[in-house]
């Protein structure tokens, strides 16, 4: 007896899955700091006053009551610190991580998470450098001292607002404790 076998056509309607966490933050800390020993997280409670002045500072809106930073630690000295951050990017949230030294200055940015569908850009090592050396001192603006990318305008804007939020937060917060 023959066996009748029946094709059925059914369409299928694949979801776009575009976020993608690229690093965790234990990596994104081996890859900021790479001589330091151990990573210790602090909580740090941002009082009214503080926010007013990062805020004036920045040029950006503070959101935060808590901010969770990791002080990068060589055996018996800090070295510098990171803070992960979340900023819109178009509709979504980019988490990126940057590492300021004790004098202010920024050593490297990582994106550990993109959950846009375009603007991804922002990953680009050449872009993230253009950050490394700033401090709270620099304009760090969109078109001013750092570039745009063309098609990820608004994720290029946010990063490089919430990064000069961060550096006014560690002038403001950390520097002084």
């Amino acid at each position: 007896m023959k066996a009748l076998i029946y094709s059925l056509s059914v369409p299928v309607l694949a979801a776009n899955a575009f976020g993608a966490q690229y690093l965790t933050v234990a990596q994104a800390q081996r890859a900021l700091f790479p001589a330091a020993a151990s990573f210790v997280e602090h909580k740090v409670d941002v009082g009214a006053e503080q926010v007013r002045r990062i805020e004036a500072q920045s040029r950006t809106r503070w959101r935060l009551q808590r901010q969770r930073i990791w002080a990068a630690n060589m055996t018996d000295k800090t070295l510098g610190y990171i803070i992960v951050d979340e900023v819109y990017g178009k509709h979504e949230f980019i988490t990126y991580a940057v590492a300021i030294n004790l004098a202010g200055n920024i050593t490297g940015v990582e994106i550990l998470e993109y959950r846009e569908s375009y603007g991804g850009e922002v990953r680009n090592p050449q872009w993230r450098a253009q950050f490394v050396g700033k401090s709270s001192q620099d304009a760090v603006e969109l078109d001013k001292d750092i570039r745009n990318l063309s098609g990820a305008t608004l994720s290029c804007q946010h990063v490089t607002e919430g990064i000069r939020r961060n550096l006014a937060f560690f002038d403001v917060v950390i520097k002084n404790k």
